[in-house]
């Protein structure tokens, strides 16, 4: 479909997005049972990203482009006549993490754009699953001094100055830009955030991968808003998150439900959001469109100016529903 072909009154079905496996040296070879197929002898995989630019389109006339692709011909039947991009506004991944993640600090957009990146990251982590011990470093303890963190960076003693944070399943925790953390063994995590993969890595437990020591200071706050969110319970949703950037929730489905019936009463115009299967499976039915299975761990685009559908709980459906969160172009 062309772009030319598009009108901004354009309606267009959800889709599923095809998921990409991203090597990280601290990830898995083996990713049963959350991703079935995905067994190597190579290099482990540490993240699977489910929304991220490059990321193909798997069902409905996109099939086969690249998400930034789509955003870029039909920006408006994706994100609504107001929203204030063109571009996709979030990364969605789920985390898989058999050794420590390096210790590391995220730009805000301030910071991001005076080094020429189109924004900052800001992020917030799901806990899909945790074993009994599973913990995160958030944050630095009260009192530690950025000049504390440098010495600690070069004498290898950076662990001293954490904040450990016990993580157990069904935990929400939010991490925003210029917070010191570190994700350890034990979670499994989804994790949704601005797009982009922008790192500033402080400390690494001898890796042989670049430091970034002078950015993470710069971009080092000693105090953040970063911590467990307890969760919303309404009788339609779960609101696990409301922040800048991002919601995410909960949606019980009971035998099926209508599209409508998705939008929050509490947000103003229609927008983007994406359904997430955490547990179980579902589809996507309606007309016009064929239907879109969505198996565990699978994510579907909802198009701002989507056709009506219905959700169909095919067995032991667990949804969480993501949305971009910017005044007035949130449904």
């Amino acid at each position: 479909m062309a772009a030319s072909g598009l009108s901004p009154a354009t309606q267009l079905a959800p889709f599923r997005i095809a998921p990409r496996y991203d090597v990280r040296i601290w990830g898995f070879r083996d990713l049963r049972p959350w991703f079935d197929h995905v067994v190597t002898e190579g290099d482990p995989i540490g993240e699977v990203w489910l929304t991220g630019d490059a990321n193909l389109v798997a069902t409905g006339p996109f099939t086969g482009q690249r998400l930034d692709e789509v955003f870029a011909q039909a920006h408006q039947a994706l994100l609504g006549p107001d929203a204030p991009t063109e571009a996709s506004p979030l990364l969605i991944k789920v985390l898989f993490a058999r050794e420590k993640l390096s210790v590391q600090v995220h730009p805000d957009d301030a910071m991001a754009q005076k080094y020429g990146d189109p924004r900052g990251k800001t992020e917030c982590w799901y806990a899909l699953a945790a074993e009994p011990d599973a913990k995160v470093a958030l944050g630095l303890k009260p009192g530690v001094t950025l000049e504390q963190v440098e010495a600690e960076i070069h004498a290898g003693t950076l662990e001293s100055s954490l904040n450990l944070v016990p993580v157990a399943p069904g935990d929400m925790i939010f991490v925003d830009a210029g917070t010191v953390h570190a994700i350890w063994p034990g979670p499994i995590l989804l994790e949704t955030q601005q797009n982009s993969d922008l790192t500033y890595r402080m400390y690494d437990y001898g890796r042989p991968r670049p430091l970034h020591v002078e950015k993470s200071l710069e971009a080092t706050r000693l105090i953040t808003e970063a911590g467990k969110v307890q969760p919303t319970v309404l009788p339609d949703r779960t609101i696990l998150i409301d922040r800048q950037y991002f919601r995410v929730e909960r949606i019980p489905i009971v035998g099926s439900r209508a599209s409508a019936t998705l939008a929050a009463a509490d947000r103003r115009g229609p927008g983007l959001s994406y359904l997430f299967v955490a547990a179980g499976s579902g589809r996507l039915i309606g007309a016009g469109f064929e239907p879109v299975d969505l198996p565990a761990r699978s994510i579907a685009a909802v198009p701002a100016l989507a056709a009506d559908f219905t959700v169909e709980d095919c067995g032991g459906l667990d949804l969480i529903r993501i949305i971009p969160n910017w005044p007035g172009g949130n449904a």
